[in-house]
Order: C-alpha cells, then sequence, then structure tokens
C-alpha cells in the first residue's frame, strides 16, 4: 500500500508544467480552495499568497502541497476534479482520467529499467561520463529539467552545480518566474562547464546525493538517443 501515496506524489510532478500553465489564469482562485480544504499550512498559505507573479504563485502552491504529505498530495488531486474547478479551468478535464492506481506491466519493466541505468550511472566515474561523446546539453532539454525542479532550486544551484550564492541572488533577482530562474540557473552552469555540459553529465550530478531528483523527471536526458 506504501506504493501508492507516492505514485500521487510522482503523478502530479509530472503534470506540474500543464497544471501551472492552465491554473496560472486565475492563482488566487486555486489558493483560496486549496486553504479552504486545508492542503498546506497557514504559513504555507502567506507564503503562497505573497508570491508577485501567478506563474510563481501556482509554483510554489503545488510544491507546497506535494512535499507537505502524501495526504495532502491527494488532497490536491481530488480538489483538480470538483466541478468547481473543472469549471473554472475548463482545460483540466484531464485530470479526471488519470488514475495513480493503474498498475501495467509495461511500466513495471520500464521503470525497472531505468532504476538499472541509474545504477550504472552511479558506479561511472563523473570524469568518465564527462569524457564520453554524448552531445551537450539543449535548450529544451535544460527547460524540461527546469519545469522538475521545485523550491530547493537554490541548494540544488550551490550544492549540485557549484554555483555561488551571489550568482544565485543575481539570477533571482532578474527573473521573477520560479520556471525561468531555475532555466537561467542551469543556462549559467552551461556556460561554466563548456564541452563538460553534456546532457549524461546533468543527468548524473541531479540523480545523487539528497537534492537528487526523480527518475522519471531527468531519465530522458539519457535516453533521448
Amino acid at each position: 500500500m506504501s506504493e501508492e501515496p507516492a505514485s500521487v506524489i510522482q503523478l502530479l510532478r509530472r503534470q506540474k508544467p500543464k497544471l501551472i500553465e492552465i491554473l496560472s489564469a486565475d492563482a488566487d482562485f486555486v489558493l483560496q480552495h486549496a486553504d479552504a480544504r486545508a492542503l498546506l499550512s497557514p504559513r504555507s498559505y502567506q507564503q503562497v499568497k505573497h508570491c508577485r507573479t501567478p506563474g510563481e504563485k501556482v509554483t510554489d502552491l503545488l510544491d507546497h502541497i506535494i512535499q507537505r504529505s502524501p495526504e495532502s498530495a491527494q488532497g490536491l488531486l481530488d480538489l483538480l476534479k470538483e466541478p468547481d474547478l473543472q469549471k473554472a479551468f475548463p482545460m483540466l478535464y484531464f485530470v479526471k482520467d488519470l488514475d495513480v492506481h493503474t498498475h501495467s506491466p509495461e511500466k513495471e519493466v520500464t521503470s525497472i529499467k531505468r532504476k538499472e541505468v541509474s545504477k550504472e550511472l552511479e558506479v561511472i566515474p563523473a570524469k568518465k561520463i564527462c569524457s564520453s561523446d554524448s552531445s551537450l546539453v539543449t535548450e529544451k532539454q535544460l527547460m524540461s529539467v527546469a519545469r522538475s525542479i521545485g523550491r530547493s532550486w537554490r541548494e540544488i544551484g550551490r550544492r549540485v552545480l557549484n554555483i555561488s550564492s551571489v550568482k544565485l541572488e543575481q539570477i533571482e533577482e532578474d527573473h521573477s518566474l520560479h520556471v525561468e530562474r531555475v532555466f537561467a540557473m542551469l543556462r549559467y552552469w552551461r556556460k561554466l562547464q563548456r564541452d563538460k555540459a553534456t546532457a549524461a553529465h546533468l543527468h548524473s550530478l541531479l540523480s545523487q546525493g539528497d537534492e537528487a531528483l526523480l527518475p522519471e523527471d531527468i531519465d530522458f536526458l539519457i535516453n533521448s538517443d
């Protein structure tokens, strides 16, 4: 049974880019409904409420709820299926068809293969990955990664990508939207790495340590041949 809560969280994280785009049309409406269901703490509510732009507000709202608990994540999924939300955001129709309990053998095999690839990458030294013939990471790939990184983007920048706090503060000041900040951070990393900024290298960095991203969010970096 422990797989079900985790699958709810993974499901919502995979749908984050689409949800941000749709819900940003009326971020305050979503926030009030989420607060009415106690899906986020009072402190988190205040933090989200004071976000400057709708896109940033929805991004933080989703991150707070998803990271709070599996129960909160399930509550969010249930909220998105409610008639009031469906009426306010017609493009949310796809949420009603999402089923976290669906288990297909094909998906299980794919998941196992991805885990095996991740383990192999952990064994390969970083220098070997960097010096391989992997192609340099593209703008499109960086944007896809940026959409998968939540509120811990600064920690990832400092601890994983070795970007200075001063540079991260500058990026935060230059960009108002969350995804734009993360994208700018990743582009700066690529600039620093030059010919070592391969998709495989970025995947290796983001799949290890406390700040590791979910395999589902970054495995496209090594499976895009």
